[in-house]
């Protein structure tokens, strides 16, 4: 399918200039693009490799001389990461999932179907399940008894969502997500050296090796509107109560979501994040890459976590974290400083004890 520039830039909010009539195929980075490609060159660094390839035309930053970049046309926006979402949706082909319900699939006969749904191959609906008007249910899922699913849904393939999960519109799983797994729950007939190190900070005390007991989950998980979770991600259910994803919220590949968490709206969690049990993470949060948040903790809205950052304790709305353990980036990063000149520091200690030795006729 082509679309011409005036067509993108009128679907995406941007302003065409010079043949807006030129049609594109596909978007490409700039050293990869043939004459019927749009170059994503919104920045100096790829403006410069547009001489590389043969685009006739480019998405830029406003302002950008586009002329002066040998350009036949472009796409000028305002904010152009902005611009990539709108101009990525439109040229999605997609992933070519069939309409209608696949002849493998097997749908229980008391699950309710929305209109125009896809059922891909091998698709198990469970007893009581509903699925929303428009939602595309991949190859190989398994949605669970009672479930209850949203319209335009998108699970992607594989996905799983365990018995009576409720999620809301607009819901997009990636390959692998498993939803409504059983929490990590044990407990052991007596004390435990765990439960003792984490009194004590440290000490076992007389605890005695004991076997493992499992403590069943109850709870399911409650999604709200427009949650996104990405490949491989899961999310435990609530060992009484629901585990929580507010609306809005993104969960990127590779996530792990614990028992009992309430996760607010409009949070990004992104790959390796982990919250353990329990915790509860407020509005608009970001949890940078291989960010852990301990169990039972609290973390407030607006927290921005930089990645690798590990939450012992409660943090407060709206700080800035980072390290192991968490503290404010400001601080980590003056910790930071002083780590590195320690070497040098420790040299010139050494220096001086020698010249104070030296100076007092001691070895």
């Amino acid at each position: 399918m082509t679309h011409s520039i005036q067509a993108i830039a009128a679907a995406i909010g941007g302003e065409a200039v010079g043949d807006t009539a030129l049609t594109i195929v596909r978007a490409t980075e700039p050293a990869d693009a043939g004459p019927d490609d749009l170059a994503m060159a919104m920045t100096p660094r790829f403006q410069a490799a547009i001489g590389k390839g043969q685009a006739r035309a480019a998405l830029l930053a406003a302002g950008t001389d586009w002329q002066g970049l040998g350009l036949a046309a472009a796409i000028l926006a305002p904010r152009a990461r902005l611009a990539m979402a709108g101009l990525t949706a439109l040229l999605d082909p997609g992933q070519g999932f069939a309409a209608g319900i696949h002849p493998s699939a097997v749908v229980d006969p008391t699950a309710v179907i929305g209109a125009n749904v896809s059922i891909g191959p091998l698709s198990v609906i469970g007893p009581r399940a509903r699925i929303g008007a428009g939602s595309v249910i991949g190859p190989h899922c398994v949605i669970g008894a009672e479930v209850t699913l949203g319209d335009n849904a998108f699970l992607r393939e594989m996905v799983s969502i365990g018995a009576r999960a409720r999620i809301g519109a607009r819901f997009v799983a990636q390959p692998g997500v498993r939803i409504g797994g059983d929490g990590f729950s044990f407990v052991t007939p007596e004390v435990s050296g765990v439960e003792m190190a984490r009194a004590t900070l440290g000490d076992q005390g007389d605890a005695k090796p004991q076997a493992w007991l499992r403590i069943h989950s109850l709870g399911s998980v409650t999604i709200g509107d427009d949650v996104e979770i990405g490949a491989n991600s899961t999310v435990d259910s609530g060992t009484i109560r629901d585990t929580v994803i507010g609306s809005g919220t993104k969960l990127d590949s590779q996530v792990q979501v614990g028992h009992n968490v309430r996760i607010g709206t409009d949070c990004l969690l992104c790959a390796q994040a982990g919250v353990a049990g329990s915790s509860e993470i407020g509005n608009n949060v970001v949890l940078g890459g291989q960010t852990g948040v301990g169990d039972n903790l609290t973390v407030g809205d607006r927290v921005i976590a930089a990645g690798a950052t590990k939450i012992l304790s409660n943090v407060p709305e709206g700080r800035v974290m980072m390290g192991y353990p968490a503290v404010k980036m400001d601080a980590f990063t003056e910790a930071y400083k002083v780590i590195r000149r320690l070497p040098r520091l420790a040299r010139d200690v050494a220096a001086l004890k020698n010249a104070v030795f030296k100076g007092n006729g001691s070895e």
